[in-house]
């Protein structure tokens, strides 16, 4: 905690943190539907996703973005810095069929869709905002968000993420998130992802 003003420290991440931040971002998420989409087979579900999540993590902290977490290992979040070259994990598509297996379609059609629906702009990328369930609604997630939002608004860079629920986005929208047009990826019949752009603050 900083003890000035009672909010969690938070650091940022490396090389050796990036099974901790895997396993933040598997906890968090394995409710999801789009991530029930994804791997329909519970018994193999956290594994599968954990390993996606691992990609994007090492990727992010290899010098691809950047990855906040807080000091206690609670929450993280994963950017990606899309103001400049973009890039995607070493090797993806050998890496990606051999985690996913019989699923890799399913991944395959939600990166397709993604990738479609992205912003062409420059701008940095939160791709994951994750916390462990015992400390949701501790406001951890705005703590992470404003490490990095702060640093974007000094350069005068917008941000972008894909909420995952009503919930987040009406979160998001509290820390300067607005719906973009149009405002929905439909991954399935169940699993929808709000498309959400923030501009740069003034302050």
């Amino acid at each position: 905690m900083n003890p000035s003003n009672g909010t969690p420290a938070v650091r940022l991440a490396g090389p050796g943190d990036i099974d901790t931040v895997a396993d933040i971002v598997a906890d968090a998420f394995n409710h999801l539907e789009v991530i029930h989409f994804l791997v329909p087979d519970g018994s193999r579900r956290r594994t599968v996703a954990r390993d996606w999540y691992r990609l994007y993590i090492a990727h992010a902290i290899a010098g691809a973005g950047q990855v906040v977490m807080t000091a206690d290992a609670s929450a993280a979040a994963v950017w990606f810095d899309r103001s400049g070259k973009i890039s995607e994990p070493d090797d993806y598509a050998r890496r990606l069929a051999e985690l996913a297996g019989d699923d890799l379609h399913r991944f395959q059609d939600l990166d397709l869709q993604m990738e479609a629906h992205h912003p062409t702009d420059p701008h940095w990328h939160l791709l994951f905002l994750a916390v462990r369930p015992d400390r949701w609604h501790q406001g951890l997630g705005g703590v992470l968000m404003g490490h990095t939002h702060r640093r974007l608004d000094a350069d005068g860079i917008p941000a972008y993420l894909e909420a995952t629920s009503e919930q987040n986005r009406r979160l998001y929208r509290r820390h300067g998130y607005m719906d973009m047009h149009p405002p929905v990826i439909s991954v399935s019949a169940d699993a929808v992802l709000y498309r959400m752009w923030r501009p740069a603050q003034n302050g």
